[in-house]
């Protein structure tokens, strides 16, 4: 059995306000230890997940997410 292709993701930004995102993503992990950072990713993650929702998609997001800096 073939495994589907991945999902062309967007090469344009997708941002409504990236700076204030990034900024409540900042917040958000103040006064946090690196565990419990950690774990915010982590949940932080799956919410994001649940709302693309498609498999296709996510897949390529970790793929992107892996590829080197």
């Amino acid at each position: 059995m073939t495994r589907p292709a991945l999902a062309q993701l967007p090469s344009a930004p997708q941002w409504e306000d990236a700076d204030t995102f990034y900024e409540q993503l900042m917040d958000a992990h103040a006064g946090l230890g690196a565990d419990e950072s950690a774990l915010l990713n982590a949940r932080l993650i799956l919410v994001l997940a649940h709302q693309i929702g498609r498999r296709d998609v996510l897949e390529a997001c970790i793929a992107t997410a892996r590829l080197p800096a």
